[in-house]
């Protein structure tokens, strides 16, 4: 790691990988975790629900967190405190140990995205951006797809508790090259903490992520989902009033919302983006449970046919850089986007009866979209935010990132819910995932279309070649 623009995305890009991979590989191993604690499978998911809500409640407070004592120094924290968390969590002796490990593995991922991305962006230089944060997103492309396969392979051929042994040997080397290699800046001045705006911001995140998963998961629980997302709503809206009032008193907020005020950061990480994002966190959601449930196969080897998917995420990292500068961020986010629905689209067609060549060049073209739109998104983001708005920007990033996973999988079940009468899952059949794939491709074409109102010219300055 000699040359310097690399070797911090790539130390921050580890520690993401180890964060993304331990949200999705605990899934396929869910009915082992729970064998093992005389639980049921469904009492296990408390385990995933209270590390989105430990992550959910401290998202907004990373920035403040970050200005007070340094992005470095809470960036190694949140490293250092995700690894013995992981590994409290392989020793766990009883349920309830187990979710209090979790607790707090949520809380230290609550910092390692939005604090990371922060890393990246004050010791990136203008022209580098594309290639820092592209190395950075790649575990958030990577992690989700390869997760339940290997989650799978690990409880079937080995024991769960190695899903959680596995970080530590990545945690503490990634801890170690933080403190090595990441340079020391003086923290910020000191700010009060803005208790109302994170009591508003905390519990909006916290009731939309909590309806959203029993509108995705309960079917019998769905009224109260709602009426916790319309609550999150609300307080959301109240936690926005109470910054721009803050900020009319020149106080300090929690939630910096000067960001918000540049169209293309808006477009890219707010509306549009949004919205392709819960489309791309959908379809790797879908994808293993049409292969097991819809093709037939085991849920090792459903998990296996998403290899392909991810060979296309990484064969096109290896031209994203050149597109963007060859054609503008614009006009590739508005054709991948189409292009991605198509795609989609086509993953909505696939049959038993499809031969395996057709299947796989299904499965790596929708990859390879999927790969290109979210790095040009979450590049485009920052490609006009001042210096002093970035750290309010990347934790405004963070907690729409959390909101479109909990969105993406929300959207996949309901449309799985939509296409069956009465929505019970026993009648899911292959149809029920073809609807929900062609909802997803109709949410990406509308994200791609909306791209359309970006500048032409916007993100030149992260695209210049000097």
């Amino acid at each position: 790691m000699r040359d310097p623009s690399r070797r911090i995305p790539l130390i921050v890009a580890a520690a993401f990988f180890m964060e993304t991979l331990d949200a999705s590989i605990i899934v396929t191993a869910l009915p082992s975790i729970a064998h093992s604690f005389g639980r049921s499978t469904l009492a296990l998911s408390l385990g995933i629900s209270a590390y989105l809500v430990a992550a959910a409640v401290l998202v907004p407070t990373a920035g403040w967190v970050s200005e007070r004592f340094g992005a470095r120094n809470v960036f190694a924290s949140a490293v250092g405190l995700f690894t013995v968390a992981s590994l409290l969590c392989g020793l766990s002796p009883s349920f309830w140990a187990f979710v209090a490990a979790r607790v707090l593995q949520g809380a230290a991922a609550a910092f390692m995205s939005p604090v990371g991305r922060m890393v990246v962006l004050r010791e990136a230089p203008k022209n580098h951006i594309i290639e820092s944060l592209g190395m950075i997103v790649w575990p958030a492309l990577i992690g989700p797809v390869v997760g339940p396969p290997l989650g799978g392979f690990i409880a079937t051929y080995a024991s769960w508790h190695w899903i959680f042994f596995i970080n530590l040997p990545i945690g503490l080397l990634g801890l170690w090259l933080v403190l090595r290699y990441i340079p020391r800046h003086a923290p910020g001045p000191r700010q009060p903490f803005d208790w109302p705006g994170f009591a508003y911001t905390a519990t909006a995140l916290v009731a939309l992520i909590q309806g959203l998963s029993l509108l995705a998961e309960a079917p019998g629980q769905r009224l109260l989902g709602l009426l916790l997302c319309l609550a999150g709503l609300g307080l959301g809206a109240l936690a926005l009033r109470h910054a721009r009032h803050q900020e009319r008193l020149q106080a300090t907020p929690l939630l910096d919302l000067q960001a918000t005020r540049e169209p293309v950061f808006m477009l890219s990480a707010v509306s549009a983006g949004l919205l392709g994002r819960v489309a791309i966190n959908a379809v790797p959601f879908l994808l293993p449970l049409m292969f097991h449930i819809g093709f037939g196969l085991s849920p090792f080897h459903a998990g296996l046919m998403l290899l392909v998917y991810m060979a296309g995420n990484l064969l096109m990292k290896l031209g994203t850089t050149q597109l963007l500068r060859r054609y503008g961020f614009r006009r590739v986010l508005v054709v991948n986007g189409l292009l991605g629905a198509a795609s989609i689209g086509l993953c909505g067609l696939l049959t038993p009866a499809w031969p395996l060549l057709p299947l796989c060049a299904t499965l790596l073209l929708t990859g390879m979209a999927r790969s290109m739109q979210f790095t040009a998104l979450n590049t485009l983001a920052f490609a006009d935010i001042p210096t002093s708005a970035r750290a309010g920007a990347s934790t405004l990033t963070a907690m729409a990132f959390q909101l479109s996973s909990a969105l993406g999988v929300a959207f996949a079940t309901l449309g799985l819910a939509s296409a069956t009468w009465p929505g019970h899952a026993s009648s899911t059949s292959l149809g029920s995932f073809h609807w929900a794939l062609l909802c997803c491709s109709a949410l990406m074409a509308a994200s791609a279309l909306w791209l359309l109102k970006l500048p032409r010219q916007a993100g030149e300055q992260v695209i210049a070649v000097n």
